[in-house]
């Protein structure tokens, strides 16, 4: 599928550490961020958007936070016009199996692949980066699902840091075969643009059928 950048976060977004932004929103040239939060509909998302919305005024950019929870939000027109016409498209953690019931298949998730074909950065920060790819590790018990599919190029472990490594270790033998897997640290990035080779930022992690890879064994 044709994209701009893709960045994907291991978790604890929006907080230090997380400098690979600044580049993210340079390279963009970003000047206001807009937020998906679906993942995180019920974990509070209203102290999340106060924090997102400290840290890129601290970056000196605005912050559009998008009330995307159900699939109604997800339909609505003005929400998928803002994600159409953004440079810059962050989702946040939390769930990826309700970001996916949500999102699949509606106006706002069309208008995010097509922001992303025309050249938009899409960063996604634990089930936001999670539901992105095809192969969709369910966090229930590591095994593989179905995402939404922006990407087929590799599937991701989030906040790596925070699993035990049987749990880690369990989803990469689970791996269909081929499949690169990038077990991503909170506040670290894998970020991918197009024609470039891919980028670790932080502490990422990657496997291939059971056994570790470079940096250089993915493909661009």
């Amino acid at each position: 599928m044709s994209r701009g950048t893709l960045a994907f976060v291991g978790g604890d977004e929006f907080s230090a550490g997380c400098d690979f932004d600044v580049v993210l929103l340079a390279e963009s040239r970003a000047r206001e961020v807009v937020v998906l939060p679906t993942a995180t509909a019920y974990e509070n998302p209203a102290k999340l958007r106060a924090r997102a919305e400290e840290w890129f005024g601290s970056l000196g950019v605005g912050c559009r936070w998008l009330d995307v929870y159900r699939r109604a939000d997800a339909d609505d027109p003005q929400a998928a016009a803002a994600v159409a016409g953004a440079t810059m498209i962050y989702l946040t953690g939390g769930s990826p199996l309700h970001a996916r019931s949500t999102l699949l298949r509606t106006a706002v998730w069309e208008a995010l692949v097509g922001a992303a074909a025309a050249g938009a950065t899409v960063a996604g920060a634990g089930a936001g980066g999670n539901v992105l790819c095809d192969h969709m590790v369910d966090v229930r018990g590591g095994a593989f699902t179905l995402g939404l599919g922006l990407t087929d190029e590799l599937a991701i472990i989030s906040r790596a840091d925070t699993l035990s490594a049987e749990r880690i270790s369990r989803t990469v033998q689970l791996a269909p075969p081929d499949l690169p897997v990038a077990a991503i640290h909170e506040r670290s990035a894998l970020i991918g643009r197009p024609g470039a080779a891919w980028e670790a930022v932080g502490e990422v992690v990657l496997y291939r059928d059971g056994t570790t890879i470079g940096l250089e064994d993915l493909a661009t």
